[in-house]
């Protein structure tokens, strides 16, 4: 299992790097999903609203990450309908959650090794399932990410992974 270490930024929110890095995340964010909606399920299933906003935050910091997370729903909400409106808390805490973790253990490892994203994934979809389960009542409703979207988590694992590991080299 390869253990890159990586040259941890964070960025601040006084820099335009920071917002140009969310945007080309954001962008990414629209994108893969469109992608993903093209195969029946596919954003269900493959999850592919948060690929870039766990890759923004663990390579850039936290605040890339929560930029990302915030506007990449709320702009394929606007632009497209997906996700609906009704779905927006549920997804917006989520991104949320996935920002701040990925960029917690980005700073406080400096290292992207599978574990450590694998970790990530898994911490912040077990903490978001709790969330959405507050937040609607319905365990059903909470655990679909886990039902249904698992090809999803280990796209986020595998591919950010590499997607990390990739920016670092660059």
């Amino acid at each position: 299992m390869n253990t890159s270490s990586i040259e941890f930024r964070t960025l601040t929110y006084r820099q335009p790097k920071t917002y140009a890095a969310a945007a080309l995340f954001v962008l990414g964010n629209i994108a893969l999903p469109q992608l993903c909606h093209l195969l029946p399920q596919g954003g269900a299933t493959l999850l592919p609203i948060y690929f870039f906003t766990l890759v923004g935050a663990y390579r850039y910091g936290w605040k890339v990450g929560l930029l990302t997370a915030l506007l990449s729903p709320l702009a394929n909400a606007a632009l497209f309908g997906m996700p609906a409106v009704a779905a927006l808390p549920a997804i917006l805490a989520k991104s949320t959650l996935l920002a701040l973790i990925a960029g917690y253990a980005a700073a406080r490892y400096r290292r992207a090794s599978l574990a450590l994203v694998a970790s990530v994934v898994l911490l912040y979809q077990f903490a978001g399932t709790a969330v959405e389960w507050a937040m609607t009542g319905s365990l059903r409703a909470a655990l679909q990410d886990f039902r249904i979207g698992t090809p999803g988590m280990l796209l986020q694992i595998f591919g950010g992974w590499a997607a990390i590991n990739f920016l670092e080299r660059k």
